[in-house]
């Protein structure tokens, strides 16, 4: 299995994964010529996608979704409610397929698991995608982290993990007080700390890439980021391997990881 964070942060989301000559996009939160775009820059094939997964309604994490669907045939997999919280920015879709959030489906020789997370939407999911016994976790767009999560994550190759904003840049930001709530909130997004944290909880030894995303533009910054999560784990491994750690971008294309789990075993 392979992936890619094709973009991430307020301005449009997008990963694509791709394994046994299939693939899928998670969210398709950028124009459908920008997606392409995307996609080309990397020699990956929009051809090859059989599905779109949808987290939410938010429109940074559907706009070219409707677009790409008729163009090129491709059936959307969301939930019910999520569709009909967004189905005026859609558009028309001949093909859709429903999943129940908390229930895990095959889907085009892939198993999925949608699982909820916390956001301020009417039914926000993450996903866990495996093939062949190849995990990858995607978790974004939440305010907290849970048991659910650590256990729908648990055992993961790869994460995509949201580390949103750094507290004091948030405090002493341009954004108004209701604004920093919401941020802050449990139906918000994940500060560093929060995710270094967490990303810790699931550290095994067949972890090998965690792809920092979504994260903000306004009250965060790359280096802090990273430097966050990574002088936490290394000071919290608990005997564990680190696994890599990368940057998804707002403005580019982050680069394609290839999970092969065989150096672990």
């Amino acid at each position: 299995m392979k992936f890619c964070v094709l973009g991430s942060g307020s301005k449009g989301n997008a990963t694509y994964v791709e394994a046994g000559g299939s693939a899928l996009l998670i969210d398709a939160g950028f124009s459908g010529k920008e997606m392409a775009r995307r996609c080309q820059e990397l020699s990956l094939s929009l051809e090859r996608v059989v599905a779109i997964l949808i987290t939410h309604e938010h429109n940074d994490h559907i706009k070219g979704a409707g677009i790409l669907a008729r163009r090129y045939g491709i059936p959307l997999l969301l939930n019910r409610p999520t569709y009909e919280a967004a189905v005026a920015r859609l558009g028309k879709v001949d093909d859709l397929v429903y999943f129940s959030t908390g229930e895990s489906f095959a889907f085009a020789g892939f198993s999925i698991h949608p699982f909820s997370v916390s956001h301020d939407t009417v039914d926000p999911v993450g996903f866990v995608v495996e093939h062949d016994g190849c995990r990858l976790g995607y978790c974004t767009d939440t305010g907290m982290v849970s048991r659910l999560l650590q256990h729908r994550l648990a055992g993961c190759h790869g994460l995509v993990m949201e580390c949103n904003h750094d507290p004091q840049l948030l405090k002493d930001g341009p954004y108004p007080p209701q604004l920093q709530q919401r941020v802050r909130s449990k139906v918000g997004h994940l500060a560093n700390g929060d995710a270094a944290g967490f990303i810790q909880q699931l550290l095994h030894q067949g972890l090998l890439h965690v792809v920092l995303a979504h994260l903000s533009d306004t009250n965060n910054r790359p280096e802090l980021a990273y430097a966050e999560v990574t002088d936490f784990l290394a000071a919290h491994k608990n005997g564990c391997a680190l696994p890599e750690i990368s940057l998804a971008w707002q403005d580019r294309v982050g680069h394609v990881v290839d999970l092969s789990i065989s150096s672990r075993v």
